[in-house]
């Protein structure tokens, strides 16, 4: 039978045998969001678009080039929302998050849309783990947003990213700055790209983020935000520094880095791989204080940033990063006849409730085909119910890892399977040579099993 379609170009899916990975990081950022006291947001997958339009910036390449813009049936212009910050701001604003005790912290795992062209680990359904502190503006800050993203990858056991930073200091200090970038690529304006000839007018710092190998060329020896920024913005870059190296996280200044969205004052940063491709970003971020009052606000200072979970799971896969094992079914039940499979159904739910996981026969299958599927999904322990052990109560528990049976009872089977599960771990445990493995200890270890 022949596909009515395919996926669409730019999107994937997520097969059982691999979404366990990303439930893993999604565990592993939601854990260490909460422990530098962010807690979750969500917001829609769709806004006006004008919010994108005022917030990410006019003259980017997200809004001139990549957005899923549609009219709604009111006629109204919609967007799928390309990155998370924006959204965070107008919910913060909205539901008037200002007025609680600041800094607000949040965090998100979240769906985003860009039409570009897909490559590994940049598709155009992404996801995102996205951070946004409301109401912090001490140089401090800055560097608690780094650490939270750098200790996401120390977590996950990623090895060998490179942190990158910058200063692309305030309004004020940046007029002189793009006068200066505008008299430097007014001399390549024949050789610049359409859409940096349009950025040249609008916006020239823009040039510096551009993705063609010419514009990138011409901009390697533009002039550099440091040397214009006024005392302030030197004074905060150097604060943010000084809290990187208290902290021991080393950092390289890479005066290039502008980001490439037009919210971003101060500081901006990127975590960088080689191992991934030419766009080797895998997180990126800085400081946006002047986005709460674009969008409507008061005056607010803010930071966050964006990482993206395909990147940061092709790195991970390049570089062998172990993934724990998803979870196993610890007891497929087998039964013979209707009594048998009501019997097992009635266990199935006891354990289940118990935090295991139980499996039993649901399509109608003989012993043979029951035990070779319990095979298949590598049930750890299998048990035969039929009408002989209904009639006399004893059943058999079979380890399917050493092949040792246990003759047990019935009406004690729910009370003393997990006592065997322990019993089995703590012996397998001492075979490994950990000795004296304590029974309790390695419930916990194994999920709070009694």
């Amino acid at each position: 039978m022949a596909l009515i379609t395919n996926a669409v170009k730019g999107t994937q899916d997520t097969l059982p045998s691999e979404s366990y990975k990303i439930q893993y990081v999604e565990s592993a950022v939601r854990e260490t969001a909460e422990n530098f006291g962010f807690y979750e947001l969500r917001t829609p997958v769709f806004e006006h678009t004008e919010l994108f339009q005022r917030g990410v910036g006019e003259t980017t390449d997200v809004v001139q080039k990549e957005m899923y813009t549609f009219s709604d049936k009111g006629g109204r212009s919609i967007t799928l929302r390309p990155e998370g910050t924006a959204g965070a701001v107008r919910a913060f604003l909205e539901h008037g998050l200002f007025n609680d005790a600041l800094p607000q912290k949040i965090y998100y795992i979240t769906s985003c849309y860009r039409y570009e062209k897909p490559q590994a680990g940049r598709l155009r359904e992404f996801h995102q783990f996205g951070i946004e502190c409301f109401g912090a503006g001490q140089p401090s800050a800055d560097a608690e947003v780094i650490s939270l993203a750098n200790e996401v990858f120390n977590y996950l056991g990623i090895n060998g990213l490179r942190l990158e930073i910058n200063s692309i200091g305030c309004p004020e200090c940046r007029k002189e700055y793009h006068k200066a970038l505008k008299a430097y690529f007014e001399q390549y304006k024949n050789d610049l790209c359409e859409t940096c000839l349009g950025r040249l007018e609008r916006n020239p710092m823009r040039i510096l983020d551009c993705k063609s190998p010419v514009c990138r060329g011409i901009a390697a020896n533009a002039p550099t935000v440091l040397d214009y920024l006024c005392d302030d913005c030197r004074e905060h870059f150097e604060g943010v520094k000084k809290y990187l190296d208290a902290m021991d996280i080393a950092y390289t200044v890479n005066p290039q880095i502008v980001r490439g969205l037009d919210y971003y004052t101060r500081t901006v940063f990127e975590f960088v791989s080689d191992e991934i491709g030419a766009q080797g970003t895998v997180c990126g971020g800085g400081r946006y204080d002047g986005l709460v009052a674009e969008m409507g606000g008061n005056p607010l200072p803010a930071c966050g940033f964006g990482l993206g979970l395909e990147r940061l799971l092709l790195l991970m896969n390049a570089q062998n990063v172990p993934f724990p094992e998803r979870k196993k079914c610890d007891l497929f039940i087998a039964s013979m006849g209707e009594n048998a499979s009501l019997k097992a159904a009635a266990i199935a739910k006891e354990l289940r409730g118990e935090g295991l996981q139980v499996q039993m026969d649901t399509v109608g299958r003989g012993l043979k085909a029951q035990m070779k599927y319990a095979n298949k999904i590598n049930a750890l322990y299998t048990l035969v119910l039929g009408d002989s052990e209904l009639e006399t109560g004893n059943i058999k528990l079979k380890n399917m890892n050493s092949g040792e049976q246990r003759e047990m009872t019935l009406a004690d089977f729910i009370d003393n399977f997990q006592s065997v599960v322990i019993k089995d771990a703590v012996a397998d445990f001492e075979s490994l040579g950990f000795d004296g493995i304590d029974a309790t200890d390695l419930a916990e270890i194994l999920g709070g099993a009694k």
